[in-house]
């Protein structure tokens, strides 16, 4: 394999003269050689499971370096505690998924360091320009995961409004757009509704018993002290979701209604947290609401048949060769044509 040979390599050369070479091989820069000559080091050493995942083919170089990228922050014990902790869980998780997990894992194994970490990330946000050619530039903004997913959420939801107004531009330049329109105070962004966030948290942790992990749904686990932040926060934008059985909300309303009302969906929003496709990471607040078993045969409009589907998922169930079924906690199961199939992990974590 060629990260183990990239590694053997470097055990009789220098680190300079291994980059050197592999920088000729592959046609690469030095930065890129001097990325993958780290990865295959980590690989052959501290993060055998994630190197062993690769060569049985569960997962590609690139989701293998998410895994490194996620774990160098770390000392190489942790990052090996991280990495025995990954086996048997790399099967059918696309590397933003991966990724995600080895923080769900990291937050875990090491909850000081992760929230020493998270405060440094809080210290360091920026926000930098990059000038490109044709009269275009590039923002990119570094901020906390949950100003960032409010402020997509925001635009997001200027943008759908537009969309259903019948405007002809793209999601893409809608949501620009309309980014652009709350940034300069351009026409329509006064007294405009907040975007619907959900934090959830247990009540145990809420009140400071417990320290487990939150989650921003749609962007993956946080550290108990940053839901706790958000939870307590007068002026927060996000739904506080206490993870306690709800009261006052339907869970079954048979076959009177074909469209859930606001109540249901908010509850399946709550309880799905993301788009039901495996690997799907499309907060639930914004997809369509499915039925499982199709209304014209007889489904119902309860908990357990209703399901969120982000637009693209939606529309993929109706491809030749494609099912889609739901067992009785509302778990869905993808077959593909090829006849694999893909069950979601309604924790994300599992």
């Amino acid at each position: 394999m060629l990260l183990r040979e990239i590694a053997e390599m470097e055990q009789v050369s220098s680190r300079r003269s291994t980059v050197g070479q592999v920088g000729l091989l592959h046609a690469v820069t030095q930065a890129a050689a001097e990325r993958k000559v780290a990865l295959a080091d980590a690989l052959t050493s501290y993060l055998p499971c994630t190197l062993a995942a690769m060569e049985a083919g569960l997962i590609d170089e690139y989701a293998a370096s998410r895994v490194f990228e996620a774990t160098a922050c770390v000392s190489e014990g942790v990052a090996a505690e991280v990495d025995s902790l990954l086996a048997g869980r790399f099967e059918n998780r696309n590397p933003p998924a991966l990724r995600r997990l080895v923080n769900s894992l990291l937050m875990r194994v090491d909850p000081e360091g992760y929230e020493r970490r998270r405060q440094e990330k809080v210290a360091a946000r920026r926000l930098e320009i990059r000038h490109g050619d044709h009269g275009s530039s590039t923002l990119f903004a570094e901020l906390p995961s949950d100003r960032a997913q409010a402020l997509y959420a925001a635009c997001d939801r200027d943008a759908l409004a537009k969309k259903r107004q019948g405007d002809k531009r793209t999601m893409d330049q809608l949501r620009l757009d309309a980014l652009v329109e709350r940034c300069l105070g351009g026409h329509g962004c006064v007294g405009k509704p907040k975007a619907q966030i959900f934090v959830h948290i247990d009540l145990p942790t809420l009140l400071g018993l417990r320290d487990n992990p939150g989650e921003l749904a749609g962007c993956g686990d946080i550290s108990p002290e940053m839901a706790r932040v958000i939870a307590f926060d007068a002026d927060s934008v996000w739904n506080r979701i206490v993870d306690e059985p709800m009261t006052g909300l339907p869970i079954d309303l048979g076959r009177e209604n074909y469209r859930p009302p606001s109540a249901m969906r908010k509850y399946l929003h709550v309880t799905h947290r993301t788009c039901s496709m495996p690997g799907c990471t499309r907060p639930a607040q914004y997809t369509d609401l499915d039925h499982a078993q199709a209304w014209k045969d007889g489904g119902r409009t309860d908990k357990a048949n209703m399901r969120p589907l982000c637009r693209v998922h939606h529309v993929l169930r109706d491809e030749p060769g494609w099912t889609f079924t739901t067992n009785d906690t509302g778990a869905l199961t993808v077959t593909t044509p090829n006849g694999r199939s893909y069950t979601e992990d309604p924790t994300g974590f599992g």
